[in-house]
């Protein structure tokens, strides 16, 4: 961190978003997360029958004069959040047709590398009233590492356990913000016209960061990064300019329940953890040739090779193989599935015999 500098950790900041991130030490955070001002071209804003904007920014923040000025600000600020973030870390930037390829190519001119494109397709869409063209029904994130070289997280797994183990496709079918999750003023107004839903940060957060990393927001709005942040065990750094936000946001903040550090580190992916081949255990003498392995049930016995491969019945190979072919399932993960008989007829589970190991290392 520079000379002076610290890291304002969990923290909202209010005041132009440049400026503030100025004050932020160089590599300091791990991911960043930006829905920035849309730049709305307004006569093609999504109407009501009386001419009122639905769900869009209508002041002066979000217009620029022209593009080159909203081109001159995306720079600005893209700028500083390369300076801020980590070298290994990843951004976040969210747009809509009115900006997205802006933001892209301003993205690539700075020296981002593009990971993904993902398309949040909105559950709930705000019809196209006029009918003059089709009904605007989702926006995009542009998820991109520091550079080429970035060594970027990516926690497949738990993205995958999210999505009932399937691989994690880059298109998100995610529900608008609405219900008792809208914040709203004393009169029942809408607090903020572009409140993102926390399901979406979710998946942003879990998807690129560990607990106890950081993530900042430079146009931290209602505060659902920094919530969500959080619930999941992350510090933030928020940025917001307009003061009344930026108090809704501190105190929304302050209501989360953090998860607790056990809670947090549960869902650690299996690419983080030491790999450690089942031959090692054999090899070491924890689970000698001639063990036998058998389910929970006991409807499955297995006898233990000396090169490390199990067989039971005509299925031979790995434990994983195996597990998978006794149960004419498409995967096993092995480690959950065996069990190791013990003298006396208890059973102990083959993964309590690799943590033991790897705590011995």
């Amino acid at each position: 961190m520079g000379a002076g500098l610290e890291l304002p950790l969990d923290k909202v900041l209010q005041g132009d978003c440049v400026a503030q991130l100025k004050l932020l030490p160089p590599a300091s955070v791990h991911a960043i997360f930006a829905d920035p001002p849309y730049n709305l071209q307004l006569r093609g804003a999504l109407h009501r029958p009386d001419h009122s904007l639905v769900d869009a920014v209508d002041d002066a923040w979000d217009q620029f004069s022209d593009f080159a000025a909203y081109d001159a600000f995306t720079r600005a600020w893209l700028g500083e959040c390369r300076r801020v973030l980590r070298r290994d870390g990843t951004i976040w930037v969210m747009g809509a047709y009115h900006n997205v390829f802006r933001l892209g190519t301003a993205l690539q001119d700075l020296g981002f590398w593009v990971l993904n494109d993902v398309v949040w397709r909105k559950a709930n869409p705000m019809p196209n009233f006029r009918g003059r063209r089709f009904t605007n029904a989702h926006e995009t994130l542009i998820w991109a590492a520091r550079g080429p070289e970035s060594k970027h997280r990516f926690n497949y797994q738990q993205m995958k356990a999210l999505n009932d183990d399937v691989q994690m496709r880059s298109d998100w079918f995610i529900p608008l913000c609405t219900g008792r999750e809208r914040l709203r003023d004393e009169a029942g107004v809408k607090l903020h016209p572009t409140q993102k839903p926390e399901a979406l940060l979710h998946r942003v957060i879990l998807a690129c960061t560990a607990p106890g990393e950081v993530i900042l927001d430079p146009f931290l709005g209602s505060g659902t990064t920094a919530a969500v942040a959080r619930r999941l065990g992350r510090h933030f750094i928020g940025i917001e300019r307009e003061p009344a936000y930026a108090a809704a946001a501190e105190a929304r903040v302050a209501a989360v329940q953090p998860l607790s550090e056990t809670a947090a580190l549960v869902a650690a992916t299996k690419r983080e953890q030491p790999r450690l081949p089942f031959g090692t255990l054999v090899e070491n003498g924890s689970i000698p040739p001639g063990s036998i392995l058998t389910d929970r049930q006991r409807r499955w016995r297995a006898t233990v090779g000396a090169d490390g491969s199990i067989g039971c019945g005509r299925a031979a190979g790995s434990i994983h193989a195996v597990g998978a072919a006794v149960q004419e399932a498409p995967s096993c993960n092995g480690w959950a599935f065996w069990h190791v008989e013990q003298a006396g007829g208890a059973l102990k589970l083959l993964d309590a015999y690799r943590q033991e190991a790897l705590a011995a290392r």
